[in-house]
């Protein structure tokens, strides 16, 4: 489709006002050039940093080449949205509330709790920001007439990251996250590639300087440099990605997050500007911000599916999820809670499992509470 350049530019503005009338947080446009990304993809793919990640492979630089993606595209619309639950405050303390870090923080030293990403205690964001994606475009063919795009939200082999850094959205911070001096980087991005010549918005400067407390707070090392992650040491990937056992030489480093990890944001100063969700599908769901690994640990398969009906989590599974709430157990020992009898009762009963995968956490679990002095009894 051919418009003007005058309709273009008016065009982009309009669709970043839909964007934000539709629940996003900002709309950026760039084009399609990230060519001075490939030769870092490479690298990092032939170290074998993906891990058990085939499909990052398999993709190869195609990631890095959205025409070949999709045939036609010349700009691609760059969109985040704010997920930070909307009962969470944001940075210091309102009316009296608990600053979200803080909070995240106090669970991190609870042997007993269940520390799942903030990301995932709502509903899947692959859902909710493909159906808004897709409305845009909606929008978009309401006011031109058809035109060729496809919408897509962390769907896709793409490499979002450094097309939203290009289009403006923020920086790559030192934990290869976007980072936003507005938002922090509590955000979901999403993509809708077109074939209209939009005008493109600049890049923004990094600003992370000196800092390096995502790098020096990693619980496993995984952060080798600035904008260097070795993902097979990532929390997220060893709980979430990973399909086999937990290698032993992580599971004491894991400590008590059972679904992800975010230790490297919660240590950001960014995110003392993280913004509140506007949608309330990002909204805690079944206590999974306060719940304990016990509670979670007996939930049987059909509990498990029906509760997570509709989240991110239920793509790891039933066993998996007992295979990082074992290794959570497990590491209460160390955390204060050796020989606990709630705990001890609840990994004892899984013994049995079904699952080796399981079992074999089980064991390993109950060996840990079964040296030195015992509590909660």
């Amino acid at each position: 489709m051919s418009l003007p350049e005058s309709n273009l530019a008016e065009l982009a503005l309009s669709i970043k006002r839909w964007g934000v009338e539709l629940g996003f947080a900002e709309i950026r446009i760039t084009d399609i050039d990230l060519s001075h990304a490939e030769a870092g993809l490479r690298a990092w793919l032939d170290a074998g940093m993906h891990g058990e990640m085939d499909y990052m492979a398999a993709h190869g630089m195609l990631r890095a080449r959205p025409a070949e993606l999709v045939p036609g595209t010349v700009r691609v619309i760059s969109a985040r949205m704010n997920y930070l639950p909307r009962e969470a405050e944001s940075g210091g303390e309102v009316d009296g509330a608990e600053d979200w870090r803080g909070r995240e923080l106090r669970r991190l030293a609870d042997p007993g709790a269940a520390v799942i990403s903030v990301y995932a205690r709502g509903r899947d964001y692959h859902k909710v920001l493909r159906a808004r994606l897709q409305q845009l475009a909606d929008k978009v063919k309401a006011e031109i007439g058809e035109f060729g795009y496809r919408v897509f939200t962390d769907s896709a082999p793409l490499m979002e990251l450094p097309l939203a850094e290009k289009a403006g959205l923020g920086w790559r911070g030192k934990h290869t996250l976007l980072l936003s001096r507005t938002a922090g980087s509590m955000f979901f991005m999403g993509e809708f590639l077109v074939d209209l010549p939009l005008p493109v918005d600049p890049p923004t400067g990094a600003h992370c300087g000196q800092c390096s407390a995502c790098i020096d707070v990693c619980p496993t090392q995984a952060i080798l440099g600035p904008g260097r992650l070795d993902a097979r040491r990532c929390v997220s990937y060893l709980t979430i990605e990973l399909k086999s056992a937990i290698p032993l030489d992580m599971r004491p480093l894991i400590g008590n997050r059972v679904y992800g990890c975010d230790d490297c944001q919660t240590a950001c100063p960014w995110n003392k500007f993280a913004q509140r969700a506007v949608l309330p599908d990002f909204d805690e769901r079944h206590g999974l911000g306060d719940a304990s690994m016990v509670e979670l640990f007996a939930w049987s398969e059909e509990e498990f599916n029906r509760k997570m009906e509709g989240s991110p989590i239920r793509r790891i599974g039933h066993e998996r999820w007992l295979r990082n709430l074992a290794v959570g157990l497990g590491n209460a020992a160390a955390a204060g809670a050796r020989g606990d009898a709630a705990i001890v009762a609840a990994l004892t009963a899984r013994r049995e499992h079904p699952s080796a995968l399981v079992r074999e956490h089980v064991e390993w679990a109950l060996a840990c509470h079964a040296e030195g002095p015992a509590t909660g009894v």
